[in-house]
Formats: structure tokens, C-alpha cells, sequence
């Protein structure tokens, strides 16, 4: 995947479910999926499969623990994920400055 910055538009990030994800995620250090669904409004569903998609891009990091017992699923922003977004945001800075 290219991911120069030579102002395309990431199409990973410019989903609209994933690119709330992205930046519920840019303002927080991580945050589990319950959080995210309560966010975003996405379904349990929904949600888990734009998370594979992010992770398949390298831009977050998914990790699994227990909690008093009960399964618990956390999202961090990768720093290329981090990257990735801050070139999108420029760019549809500059697309709108047009």
C-alpha cells in the first residue's frame, strides 16, 4: 500500500467507521473495544472487523487480557498509524484549500 504523502487520500483511514476509530484513538494513549462501541455507535460486529482491517494495516495494535475474570480487548494507535493519520489530516486540509 502506498503511503506517500503526496496528497492521496488514504482509503484505509477515509472509511468513515475507521476513520472514527483512528481518531477516537489519536486522542487517547488506548482505549478497549466497549469504549470505541460507545463511541463510534458502531454494533459489537462492526466494529471487530474495521479493527482487523486497521491492524492488517499496521496502524493499531490489539491486545487481549483478562479483567476480574472477564476477556478485555484494547486498541493502540501503532506510530505509523499515528503517522498515517496526520498525513490524511494534511491532506484533506490541503484537498479542502483547494
Amino acid at each position: 500500500m502506498d503511503r506517500s504523502e503526496d496528497n492521496k487520500i488514504d482509503k484505509v483511514i477515509h472509511e468513515p467507521a475507521r476513520l472514527k476509530i483512528i481518531a477516537q484513538l489519536y486522542v487517547v494513549e488506548s482505549a478497549d473495544m466497549v469504549f470505541l462501541m460507545r463511541q463510534t455507535k458502531l454494533t459489537w460486529g462492526n466494529l471487530a472487523s474495521h479493527v482487523k482491517k486497521l491492524e492488517e494495516s499496521g496502524y493499531v495494535e490489539v491486545t487481549k487480557d483478562f479483567v476480574e475474570k472477564k476477556p478485555r480487548t484494547t486498541l493502540t494507535l501503532t506510530e505509523e498509524g499515528r503517522k498515517a493519520f496526520e498525513i490524511y489530516r494534511k491532506n484533506i486540509r490541503q484537498m479542502l484549500d483547494v
